[in-house]
């Protein structure tokens, strides 16, 4: 031990590295200590050579870490990775992936501004841009995600943020990336794309006219249901100009602790996907024969109303698989309440099952008016498929479906 504090070295170049390469060696940043894994480092400041040293960070004009609320080590090591992996330029990581969607919204618009938005939204996403946003003089307008027509009507005059999730939360809505991205620039909007169903395993939003790409890094990204953090992706101008003065001077910052979590979780994502995805396949095939299944919906079986869409924009279906049960709420409850192995939870993208009622849970406040536009029933779930053995999966289902 020498007693010099370990300084990082510079992260080889990514660019030519295959995306499993990236997922477990971009970004990384080794101390003069050489460790393999990489180093967490749990420290709210820095201390500075000089009083020189500190006046030129505090300018700009050093890239000396500052504050773990404007930069930390082990989160930049997150941030590139992630950046490496989606094709971006830069990375900001967020405490969550709701403070990555509102704050890529807020980066981008101010009183007086219009955004569109795809009705089909996570439930808080819903409420920042059909109840907050408004709250502050920001006009919005929510159309059908699929419905190209509506898109082109409502981007028939200026906008200044277009918002979407492809495929939707949670009835696994596709949207045609390319073409809605296209109405949008001509209407003078910025795209951003909530990435989380997908993860940059299945899609890459920026390669089909996404300008803006946000993770909710709590789900697949982690993938064992361990921590929150969120990311938003897109130019280094944007990320630097537009959103970190923002990130900076509010703080929704990503812990250094989680940032190492889910550099950890990176590590193993496309071999996760790739098993979410499978027994998913397997979990929807079962369901879409069950007599006591109205529909069973799965962007990768050839029965999804977009399916075509889907395998064009995506190399998988996913980790989701939502159904509608024959009956209402209280048929639905004794089936969920049957459940031996798949744990009733809103959460998604976890190493295990999880199941989740939507009208009652995570879309329970937009109302029942709009449930209904996005199809969401009284017998509507949503079910997270993890990585347990397929069978005991199918077998937890049919069992409990009776």
């Amino acid at each position: 031990m020498t007693g010099v504090p370990p300084q990082p070295k510079a992260a080889p170049d990514a660019r030519n590295w295959k995306p499993q390469t990236r997922a477990v060696r971009a970004g990384q940043l080794r101390t003069d200590y050489d460790e393999t894994s990489e180093a967490l480092f749990l420290t709210s400041g820095y201390a500075y050579p000089s009083a020189e040293e500190a006046e030129a960070t505090f300018k700009g004009e050093s890239a000396h870490y500052q504050y773990s609320r404007f930069g930390n080590p082990t989160v930049t090591m997150f941030e590139n990775r992630l950046a490496a992996l989606e094709g971006a330029e830069a990375c900001r990581g967020t405490a969550t992936g709701m403070a990555a969607v509102f704050f890529a919204l807020l980066a981008l618009l101010k009183a007086g501004d219009r955004v569109v938005a795809a009705r089909q939204l996570f439930g808080s996403c819903h409420y920042i841009v059909a109840e907050l946003l408004p709250r502050y003089g920001i006009e919005s307008e929510l159309v059908d995600g699929g419905d190209l027509v509506a898109w082109e009507k409502a981007l028939s005059r200026p906008a200044q943020a277009v918002l979407f999730e492809s495929p939707s939360n949670p009835m696994l809505d596709i949207v045609d990336i390319r073409a809605v991205c296209d109405l949008a620039h001509r209407a003078g909007a910025t795209v951003v794309l909530d990435n989380a169903f997908a993860t940059p395993i299945l899609q890459r939003p920026l390669e089909w006219g996404a300008d803006v790409v946000v993770h909710s890094a709590t789900k697949y990204i982690d993938g064992q249901g361990r921590m929150l953090g969120g990311a938003v992706l897109g130019t280094r101008a944007f990320i630097l100009d537009k959103l970190q003065p923002i990130i900076r001077n509010t703080g929704p910052a990503l812990s250094p602790f989680n940032a190492w979590v889910l550099l950890k979780g990176m590590e193993t994502l496309s071999l996760r996907m790739e098993r979410h995805c499978a027994n998913a396949a397997r979990l929807a095939e079962a369901l879409s024969g069950h007599p006591k299944i109205a529909r069973a919906l799965y962007p990768a079986r050839p029965d999804h109303p977009q399916h075509a869409l889907a395998m064009r924009q995506m190399s998988g279906g996913g980790g989701v698989v939502t159904f509608d049960l024959k009956g209402g709420k209280t048929e639905t409850f004794a089936m969920l309440n049957r459940l031996r192995l798949v744990d009733i939870s809103n959460n998604l993208g976890d190493a295990k099952s999880l199941i989740t009622h939507p009208a009652t849970t995570t879309h329970m406040r937009i109302g029942a008016a709009e449930r209904a536009k996005l199809g969401i029933g009284e017998g509507t779930v949503r079910i997270s498929v993890g990585l347990e053995d397929a069978d005991d999966i199918v077998a937890d289902l049919v069992q409990a479906l009776g």
